[in-house]
């Protein structure tokens, strides 16, 4: 189930006076079970190239594969792309309408021609799945937290069974607590569920902490593509582009150049603890 982009182009309101060039030749291919991270500044594209992932929006030109069929071919069937390709809204919870939290999540199976019984079972399953307790079910979605309503509505996307989760800056406007749980349980979607992820963030340390591939987008274009190691090694070109690497990826180098023999390659907390503690007592030595 890969997604493969090629040539892909999109432009904004083209022949006026807003034209804008959002994508600009976009090659990727994102194989079936990765965790993909997609991270760049506001108005880098990565909003934009989330959206031609289940044919939201078109490409002014190239062309989009879905486990090897070009979704811009006469008589594909856009519809069973988008019960494939969950796509989750920044501020998914903008998305809940119904009166309680149950038949919020049923509105997607049954919109795919479930039966009442099946829609429901799979509504459960979801709910169960984000971690949404069962005390809330028959609630009105509106009187849930903040990251109440986000499990709510990644349950409503996952109750389609979509092979491909994608999701736009999930944690926005959450505390850290919050944050924590929510990608938590994404990534124990991703381990569970034989699904393909992609997140969007702006958060480096969480992308460092969860994902297997990061793509960086910069003015429409993949500027990196690679493991996060690989990647936050350019924290320099990062930092040109108006973005960063983790802090502790700053702190390793600093560590390094003060004479500690540390790897510089580090992304979490935790290989930075591991590190640092093998470095002490190897110069204790």
């Amino acid at each position: 189930m890969s997604i493969k982009l090629e040539h892909i182009n999109y432009v904004y309101s083209p022949g006026t006076a807003y034209e804008k060039h959002a994508l600009k030749d976009i090659h990727l291919e994102i194989p079936h079970g990765q965790f993909v991270g997609i991270i760049g500044h506001t108005g880098s594209g990565k909003s934009t190239l989330i959206q031609h992932l289940n044919g939201l929006v078109k490409a002014t030109d190239g062309a989009l594969y879905y486990n090897g069929e070009n979704i811009y071919a006469e008589g594909y069937n856009m519809r069973e792309l988008r019960n494939q390709v969950g796509l989750v809204f920044q501020y998914p919870e903008h998305q809940l309408f119904e009166a309680d939290v149950l038949s919020d999540v049923c509105f997607g199976p049954k919109n795919q021609g479930c039966s009442e019984e099946e829609a429901k079972q799979r509504a459960l399953e979801a709910l169960q799945l984000v971690g949404l307790k069962e005390k809330y079910y028959d609630r009105s979605p509106f009187d849930l937290s903040g990251g109440q309503k986000r499990r709510a509505a990644i349950a409503g996307v996952l109750a389609m069974n979509p092979k491909v989760l994608v999701l736009d800056e999930p944690t926005a406007g959450l505390d850290p607590k919050g944050r924590d749980e929510i990608l938590d349980q994404i990534a124990y979607l991703h381990k569970t569920c034989d699904m393909t992820v992609i997140l969007v963030s702006h958060s480096m340390e969480d992308i460092a902490k969860y994902v297997d591939r990061i793509i960086v987008m910069n003015h429409g274009q993949v500027a990196f593509d690679d493991v996060p190691k690989k990647v936050f090694e350019h924290y320099e070109e990062l930092e040109r582009i108006g973005l960063s690497a983790p802090q502790v990826t700053y702190i390793m180098h600093e560590l390094k150049a003060r004479g500690l023999d540390v790897p510089a390659d580090v992304t979490t907390i935790e290989e930075a603890t591991e590190a640092i503690l093998a470095a002490l007592k190897k110069k204790g030595e």
